[in-house]
């Protein structure tokens, strides 16, 4: 074989160097090449963390045993010599920047599953990285350099689960400044001052937020193909809304980020809730802020002290599950019902609002209803299924409205209708109902009287309590209530107006402990109607007009972009199959019952949509069994399109 000339930048010897020059052949294997470019350098180091990156075809040449041949490559292919990992600022979602060693050659899967191994995060799946989106700068700002916490001395473990010291990964427990940057992150940040807050991007419209979802790195590729280099910004956010598993013991740093991002969610108002809300809101924000100060973690403990919970937790299920008796069994056997008073108001444009009263009763996934009880035993006026609706509260405590906003899917769109109870107990059984059935769950589920049960402790939590603050603090210094409301709140109300509504509400969560003071902050926010909804402009096929279609974690909504109104719901469980035209970049998803639906995206590449729908099918296929094993092979076949790996 003729022997041709390969330049090769070894980017270790410095940006102005030459390139090496090797004399090779086409028979000569990839690790053949780093073989005689280390020698020719003469550097003594350790280079097993070096590969060849092929900068006209944007790739990573891994497979030493590879020719150059089977590579295709020629004298004219500029190579660079470069490690693998390098230092990145990653930006947490509480608001902290890193900077630490990621891999640029892995797909970015692999490199949020070693970014999380090294900060202690279970289920990185749920995780990605984003281009950050940039934040008001005033001219006075220039200045202030922002702080970076460096963790780039951490060594790359490829263990799937740290190794725990005192409750921390070892590699934390080193000195008291890796200690002070753990606590940090396992620690919830105080409330931000209201600057900082009018600084932050803050997205105006559905538009906004849909410019933001095409941010995501694509998760089948590596950071250097997408255009990322040594030392670049990114944001670690939740991309996925499905929280798999948390358990407080081991998901100290998962839980804390999780709150921060749900935080920042509801300040910036990226999700709408009620005034009421947002002084619940604000008053847990106050209460987690005032306790983790006085108790600073979450739980933490000793591993053989855990595994010995875990296995008598095991014992404890399965001896419940032996145990239930014939009688037990006969009595889930009988599907529940509920049956009661109820008005029901149907909006149509032009009308006045008028609730009608008539007997309801609520069987399996539907409602049906009838002018009274003595007429219940005929047929119904109308039945209604609430199989793939979507239900949201409507709800103000002090006036004592309790009503129960339902939209449900029909050929034409989305049927809206209204359901008002006479007080709390009614409202917390049906909208439990109605909340189980839009998911395909009857009565006789177990989580139905769990779900009563956080929507009474919900509705407890906006009473408002009248008479003395009891043990509420001064209100003048230790609360400055325009860090715990969004924007809006800022411009409506004078701090003296929201700070005693703020304690009003701190009385009803003062007795909770710091876990559940975060935990009941992510129900009350996963209970909000837009949770979980990830935006794109889109264009349907033989549409003239831009729509937007929401990605929920169990089903995808079509939103009219003027209206803002919901025209369309469908379910994933629905779904029969979906693929994507690559060469027009068109998706299509074909439905039971035949329905197909096909459009090309606006805002973002369609690839991310097609990760997202493909991801949130992913997040699904995890059970208890596997759920310490992550199926990687299965999560690119589902989200890597064409060229799954």
């Amino acid at each position: 074989m003729a022997a041709w000339d390969l330049a090769v930048t070894v980017e270790d010897l410095g940006p102005d160097s030459p390139p090496v020059n090797l004399s090779v052949t086409s028979e000569l294997h990839v690790g053949g090449v780093i073989l005689k470019l280390v020698e020719k350098t003469q550097i003594k180091r350790d280079w097993s963390d070096h590969a060849l990156w092929w900068e006209q075809k944007q790739r990573w040449l891994l497979r030493t045993s590879w020719t150059l041949e089977k590579y295709e490559i020629h004298a004219d292919a500029r190579l660079l010599f470069m490690p693998r990992h390098k230092p990145l600022k990653l930006g947490l979602p509480n608001g902290i920047t890193l900077r630490l060693h990621a891999c640029f050659s892995n797909p970015v899967f692999q490199t949020v599953m070693g970014i999380c191994r090294m900060l202690n995060i279970r289920h990185p799946e749920e995780f990605s990285l984003l281009r950050p989106v940039e934040e008001k700068k005033k001219k006075k700002d220039k200045d202030s350099a922002e702080e970076i916490y460096d963790l780039t001395e951490v060594p790359l473990s490829s263990v799937s689960r740290p190794c725990l010291y005192n409750g921390m990964p070892a590699h934390f427990a080193d000195s008291p400044q890796m200690e002070a940057i753990y606590k940090m992150l396992s620690v919830t940040q105080p409330p931000p001052a209201p600057e900082v807050i009018a600084k932050q991007y803050r997205a105006a419209s559905v538009v906004d937020k849909a410019h933001i979802n095409g941010r995501w790195l694509d998760s089948s590729h590596c950071l250097m193909q997408q255009g990322i280099r040594e030392n670049d910004r990114l944001w670690l956010r939740f991309k996925y809304f499905a929280f798999y598993d948390i358990e407080p013991k081991y998901d100290v740093v998962r839980l804390t980020q999780l709150y921060e991002q749900a935080r920042w969610n509801i300040l910036l108002e990226d999700i709408d809730c009620t005034e009421e809300e947002m002084m619940l809101f604000g008053a847990l924000q106050y209460h987690i802020s005032k306790v983790s100060q006085s108790e600073p973690q979450m739980l933490s403990s000793s591993a053989a002290m855990d595994d010995l919970e875990s296995a008598l937790q095991c014992l404890e299920v399965k001896m419940e599950g032996e145990s239930s008796s014939a009688s037990d069994l006969l009595e889930n056997m009988t599907a529940p019902e509920l049956n009661d008073y109820l008005k029901i108001f149907r909006p149509k444009r032009l009308t006045l609002k008028g609730y009608k009263q008539y007997w309801f009763k609520f069987q399996d996934t539907s409602i049906s209803y009838f002018k009274s009880k003595e007429e219940s035993i005929g047929e119904p006026i109308q039945q209604i299924n609430l199989k793939g609706c979507e239900v949201a509260p409507d709800v103000n405590v002090a006036a004592q409205k309790f009503q129960i906003r339902l939209l449900i899917p029909a050929p034409e769109g989305m049927n809206e209708v209204y359901l008002r109870c006479e007080n709390k107990q009614q409202y917390a059984q049906w909208m439990a109902a109605c909340r189980l059935a839009s998911k395909c769950k009857s009565l006789a589920d177990s989580s139905f009287q769990s779900e009563i049960q956080s929507i009474h402790s919900f509705l407890a939590m906006q009473q408002t309590n009248t008479g003395s603050h009891g043990n509420a603090p001064a209100s003048d210094e230790s609360i400055n209530a325009h860090s715990l409301v969004s924007p809006r709140y800022h411009k409506k109300y004078k701090i003296k107006q929201l700070t005693p509504r703020i304690l009003d509400a701190y009385q009803n969560v003062a007795q909770l402990s710091l876990t559940d003071a975060v935990t009941r902050f992510l129900q009350i926010w996963q209970a909000l109607p837009d949770f979980g909804l990830s935006y794109f402009v889109v264009r349907f096929k033989g549409s003239r007009k831009d729509e937007v279609m929401g990605i929920a974690p169990n089903r995808l909504i079509r939103i009219d972009l003027g209206v803002g109104d919901v025209v369309k719901t469908w379910r994933y469980n629905n779904m029969k199959q979906w693929n994507v035209n690559w060469d027009i970049r068109q998706m299509a998803i074909e439905f039971e019952g035949n329905i197909n639906i096909a459009f090309s995206c606006v805002t973002a590449d369609c690839k991310i949509v097609h990760e997202f729908i493909g991801g949130y099918i992913f997040m699904s296929t995890r059970s208890r069994e596997k759920s310490d094993t992550l199926n990687e092979e299965l999560f690119h076949k589902l989200t890597g399109g064409h060229e799954a790996l």
